[in-house]
């Protein structure tokens, strides 16, 4: 679209872009005007002794007078700004997703201004429809600096209620609950990752999140006591303490965030701004302000199911060997992902002797499992411990590589300082000049740079089914709670497919080795629809899903990347039931917390036409065994409005095909 130059301001000046109306308006000197190209949402921003902005939703306002400033050599960038230049523009283009989170085309449009200061640096102001986002640019010629330190405040203007990962420590895994709180709950020592979502009075949500973060540690949050959420970040690791080979833990800090060069844009900060509770889910706005994909050529990213080992702790029977880590199970485990279609089959921990990734266990035959793979079309994906593969770097991807590994799940990097988010972009850099795929464990940032290294094909970053191991964290609230929070960031390694089921809440108990899951079957199913994962992992034992053939019908044929989604019933830590197509066909998957409750679901979405629909249900006693559930076909249409009943803790999934 034209760029326009911004007019010398004296008096209220518009500026109109063709196409999109209002493009941006100067009200006083210092003060600045950005509207959304569907004109819901304007962001003010105020150039006075500080830089500063407002949010307004439908002309109400949601965030009010919210600094930012950077501390780059001690010289404080964002405080009394002087503005030598202001560049508004307007942008309108559709985007390819080499692999498909919600759809395979992506329209990108946004109003901008560029803030050009004096102190060499300038601040980039963007409104989409999906929310509002800004980033500091510098130009400062010194090859290298020192950030000492980031502010961006975030008042609310009023004491909204936030779902609120809150954390312990910079030294996680983000594997949190999303505590629903109200903003002065919060007090100041509380740090929490990312996303919180907070939700206004009228119903508005307001995701805070972060994208492009590139050569810089992550974004955490603060609360206040008051109605406001404020940055902060981990520092810069001058000497770490190593526990054991995983928990490579931070004694000693600097007294600044981040070495860096003096030229470069910062990563985004960013407000998703969703009218109502369906729209958090289909907001792509974290992937839309990421760094474009760094692959050229990205056919060869192939995203799938997986066949793993670790939830179900290798417990497979009807066999004459052994099971465990050991080369017959895991050619058990490609035959089953054969006969499925699975395209991949993940070697957990336990492959390698812990401290050295290069020398596999005795048990374990790595080459000759990746040959047995390859016969049957199955590619074998290794699991790592991050800081003993950043040790032998070079000489394990070169033996990977050499064997004819898929991908590795790298895990346990429970940091997101500097030096550990500049290694993610090491290993993403080789593993696609290697042609593997990724699937980072410990860790949540990743999920924020899908788009630039789309060999990144799932992140955890989530509380997710292993909780069930020891725990009773991950349950049907839970469950319908991060589709709103968590998956904002992108996609997540939930792990779902658990096959032994609780039903009732009172029914569930934590077994190590032999894990349940809270909820019903279908409540499971519901998972691999509902739940954005390139990536798809089978948790249970082949066993079981071998004695499910009905089950593996529908698992079997499920697709893991989306052409389209449509929600069709949402609210947030309640339910959920969302519409997904792949080719031609579409997929639904619908989920309740502990509430019984019956959803209508309107087909509107089909082509003109006669479809078929398989679908899954739960079962008249699922309350006393999860299991329970009942297979239906039926003729459906566009002008079709289905009538399901999710129990307690239950779900709803099914296929539909041309009929």
């Amino acid at each position: 679209m034209p760029r326009h130059r911004f007019l010398p301001i004296i008096a209220l000046t518009l500026i109109l872009s063709p196409g999109f109306g209002l493009l941006a308006i100067a009200q006083t000197p210092g003060s600045y005007r950005l509207s959304s190209p569907n004109g819901h949402i304007q962001l003010n921003i105020q150039t006075g002794e500080r830089l500063t902005y407002d949010v307004l939703v439908n002309g109400k306002p949601v965030v009010t007078e919210s600094a930012l400033s950077i501390d780059i050599d001690h010289t404080n960038l964002g405080l009394n700004p002087k503005v030598t230049a202001s560049k508004p523009g307007s942008f309108d283009r559709e985007i390819s997703c080499p692999v498909p989170h919600k759809t395979a085309k992506l329209r990108e449009t946004y109003k901008e201004l560029r803030l050009e200061m004096a102190g060499n640096y300038a601040v980039v102001f963007r409104a989409y429809n999906e929310g509002i986002a800004y980033r500091f640019e510098t130009t400062l010629g010194a090859p290298n600096v020192k950030v000492y330190n980031e502010e961006a405040s975030f008042n609310f203007n009023d004491n909204y209620h936030v779902y609120y990962p809150k954390e312990d420590s910079f030294f996680s895994h983000n594997e949190r609950e999303f505590l629903y709180l109200t903003l002065k709950d919060i007090p100041n020592n509380s740090i929490a990752s990312l996303p919180a979502v907070v939700q206004t009075n009228d119903g508005i949500n307001i995701a805070v999140a972060e994208s492009d973060v590139d050569d810089y540690p992550g974004l955490w949050l603060h609360g206040n006591s008051n109605s406001s959420l404020s940055a902060t970040f981990p520092h810069y690791p001058l000497k770490e303490d190593p526990r054991n080979d995983r928990d490579i833990r931070v004694a000693e800090t600097a007294d600044y965030i981040a070495t860096t060069k003096g030229t470069r844009t910062f990563p985004w900060r960013i407000l998703g701004i969703a009218e109502n509770d369906a729209d958090l889910i289909t907001n792509q706005l974290v992937y839309l302000l990421a760094k474009p994909s760094q692959i050229q050529d990205t056919a060869w990213i192939k995203p799938g199911k997986v066949a793993w080992d670790w939830y179900n702790a290798n417990n497979i029977w009807g066999v004459d060997f052994k099971s465990g880590i050991n080369t017959q199970t895991y050619k058990y485990y490609i035959d089953f992902a054969s006969k499925y279609g699975l395209d991949y089959v993940i070697l957990d921990e336990g492959w390698y002797k812990l401290g050295n990734v290069l020398e596999v266990v005795p048990e374990m035959n790595v080459e000759e499992l990746v040959a047995y793979g390859k016969q049957k079309n199955v590619g074998i994906i290794l699991w790592v411990i991050w800081k003993t593969l950043d040790n032998q770097f070079d000489a394990a991807f070169a033996q990977y590589e050499k064997w004819g590994i898929k991908g590795l799940k790298i895990d346990f990097m429970q940091r997101d300082d500097q030096p550990v988010m500049s290694f993610y972009e090491k290993v993403c850099r080789e593993a696609a000049k290697r042609k593997m795929l990724l699937d980072f464990h410990g860790a949540i940032r990743p999920a924020t740079f899908m788009r630039t290294w789309p060999n990144v094909v799932n992140t955890e970053g989530v509380r997710g089914l292993e909780q069930n191991k020891w725990s009773k964290y991950s349950n049907p609230e839970h469950n319908v709670t991060i589709p709103f929070t968590r998956m904002f960031l992108g996609p997540m390694d939930y792990t779902p497919g658990a096959m032994v089921n609780s039903g009732l809440e009172k029914n569930f108990v934590s077994v190590f080795e032999r894990p349940m899951s809270p909820g019903t079957r279908c409540h499971q199913l519901a998972m691999y629809v509902v739940y954005e994962a390139p990536l798809q992992m089978l948790a249970d034992s082949p066993t079981r899903y071998l004695q499910e053939p009905e089950i593996m019908q529908l698992l079997g044929s499920m697709p893991t990347t989306w052409d389209e989604t449509r929600v069709l019933a949402a609210k947030v830590g309640d339910y959920v039931a969302i519409a997904r197509r792949h080719g031609n066909d579409w997929y639904i998957g619908a989920m309740t917390d502990w509430t019984p409750r019956d959803l209508e679901l309107d087909l509107s979405f089909l082509p003109t036409g006669s479809f078929q629909i398989t679908a899954y249900q739960d079962g008249t006693n699922s309350d006393r065994l999860g299991a329970d559930y009942k297979k239906t076909s039926s003729a459906v249409s566009k002008t079709t409005k289905l009538k399901i009943h999710l129990a307690s803790g239950g779900g709803w999934a099914a296929q539909i095909r041309k009929g």
